[in-house]
């Protein structure tokens, strides 16, 4: 039949051209293999179409094949959908099928005018549609492919028939991701062959239009959907066009896609090439230009991490020093060198005054205080009362029995007058001193010296005046103030004596002047004294001492 014929001599013909476009397409061929391909067609039969196709290919290679180079590509670290988008200059060889909805009033039948409606039949509604298909895309937006077909279909009248077209598309595509929309347009011819029972034999140019999309799946392979619009005579003269819907769905071949180029290397693998890493050989961050983040002063602390990042210091002082030691970082510290509290920025607690008193425990942190036995523990300046200066050195009054340590009751007297002081200035220490004259023994007047003045400390105690306020002291007859020569030498030595306790290095004699005299005070009245606080005097009159 005329119609077979044609549709294999369609057949060999395309598949003889996709095997030279097979051949060229593919870059990777080793360089010593060489290739030929040939096509011929032939017509003839009882008819007057026959056909007959060979392809021939040869290669020639060295006696050992060469094996092909199994070069990594640096896209398949891409995210797929743009992995395998549309480059240039490639191919695409492929199948299709789908189905084909012929129109009702579509022309194409052999006009014969002994028959009714001279041979005029319709299609069935669908038909089967199969090809190949052959594409060049010098660009990766746009590109032009050839298309072969056969559509095996039946007339109304059951009779069989084949459609089969040859068209060309210019192709328009969004050739950006591995998933690739795109349009058509195009035109070539539908045929028709069968018996001349069924419609005969007729070719009719056609004009196809549509769309679809691309799925580049890997390197080499790909899908496609195709909606096609396919435009030809309408029966009748001057009836214009009918449109044959037509969808397809294709499987095709990527040929002459480049291997990308390998990306620069990232030696230390932090995910920084090289050229862009300034620290190639060790691992970094982003934030260093690919170098590890730095520790500049060495103390274990990053520099991010680090307030004090030339300067080394432990971590709970975010890496800052403590020169000190005082527990505040240098960074803080007023006096960086000198152990001080936070209270005073790092600083020492201050002595603005140079007393001996800190600031915080001084009562005078900005005068002095006087180290003269009276009140020494306020940081003030301080001037003796007359009551207390009254009340030291010798203090007469004070009697004692002969070679006893017993006192007298007519001393009483004196003593409440000193007990009122003690009461009334509670800050001051004193000393109480025993003397003695020469006569005896040196050791028995030591000892007779010291048992007097604790028996004056005792009659004091027993009056609630801290013991803590009294030292005592027996000087014995070491100390004499006149002569032991004379009997009146020898009283003036058989003494006592109160002695305020003076801070080491501190002197009285200079107390006056170093800080200015309080306003003045009424003298002590012994015989007032004497009245508050003493008790009745004895009926018994007191022994005058030897």
């Amino acid at each position: 039949m005329r119609t077979k014929g044609t549709v294999t001599t369609c057949t060999a013909l395309l598949a003889g051209t996709l095997s030279t476009v097979a051949a060229a397409a593919e870059p990777e061929a080793d360089a010593g293999a060489t290739g030929a391909a040939s096509g011929s067609v032939s017509l003839g039969g009882t008819d007057g179409t026959a056909a007959d196709g060979s392809a021939a290919g040869t290669a020639d290679a060295t006696d050992e094949e060469k094996p092909r180079r199994n070069r990594a590509d640096a896209r398949t670290g891409q995210k797929w959908i743009k992995r395998w988008a549309p480059e240039r200059n490639t191919a695409e060889v492929g199948v299709y099928g789908g189905v084909f909805l012929p129109s009702r009033r579509l022309e194409l039948f052999e006009p014969d005018t002994s028959l009714p409606l001279q041979g005029f039949k319709e299609f069935s509604t669908i038909a089967p549609s199969f090809g190949l298909r052959l594409g060049y895309y010098p660009s990766r937006f746009f590109g032009a492919e050839g298309e072969a077909g056969v559509i095996p279909t039946r007339t109304a009248d059951d009779l069989a028939a084949t459609l089969w077209g040859m068209r060309v598309n210019l192709v328009g595509q969004l050739g950006l991701w591995s998933v690739t929309p795109f349009v058509l347009v195009g035109g070539g011819m539908l045929n028709v062959g069968s018996d001349r029972a069924a419609v005969g034999s007729d070719i009719d140019a056609a004009f196809n239009f549509g769309g679809g999309v691309k799925v580049f799946v890997t390197r080499y392979t790909m899908l496609r959907l195709d909606i096609r619009d396919y435009v030809t005579a309408a029966r009748g003269v001057d009836n214009g066009v009918v449109h044959n819907p037509e969808a397809l769905l294709g499987f095709s071949v990527t040929l002459g896609r480049k291997h990308a180029p390998p990306p620069p290397p990232d030696t230390d693998g932090d995910g920084f090439i090289d050229p862009e890493d300034e620290c190639v050989t060790v691992p970094g961050v982003a934030e260093y230009n690919g170098c590890p983040i730095p520790d500049t002063d060495e103390d274990g602390l990053l520099d991010p991490d680090d307030e004090c990042v030339h300067d080394p210091g432990p971590e709970e002082f975010a890496g800052c020093p403590d020169t000190d030691g005082d527990g505040i970082r240098d960074l803080d510290d007023e006096c960086p060198e000198e152990a001080g509290v936070p209270e005073y920025n790092g600083c020492p607690i201050p002595d603005t005054d140079g007393d001996g008193f800190l600031d915080p425990d001084d009562g005078c942190p900005l005068v002095p205080e006087t180290r003269n036995g009276y009140q020494d523990e306020d940081g003030c300046c301080d001037v003796i009362p007359q009551e207390v200066k009254r009340f030291t050195g010798v203090i007469k009054g004070i009697f004692f029995d002969t070679n006893k340590a017993k006192i007298k009751r007519k001393s009483e007297s004196v003593l409440y007058s000193a007990l009122k002081v003690f009461r009334d200035y509670p800050d001051f220490k004193v000393e109480i001193i025993g003397h003695t004259d020469s006569r005896g023994s040196r050791d028995l007047n030591l000892s007779l010296s010291q048992r007097r003045a604790e028996s004056v400390k005792e009659w004091l105690v027993e009056r609630d005046i801290e013991a803590t306020r009294i030292l005592t002291r027996g000087a014995g007859p070491d100390e004499p103030l006149e002569s032991n020569d004379t009997r009146r030498g020898r009283a003036k030595n058989r003494r006592i004596e109160f002695k305020l306790q003076m801070p080491e290095g501190a002197s009285a004699a200079d107390e006056p002047n170093k800080c200015e005299d309080p306003p003045p005070q009424a003298k002590t009245n012994v015989s007032a004294v004497v009245q508050d606080v003493s008790p009745a005097k004895p009926k018994t009159p007191a022994v005058a001492p030897k």
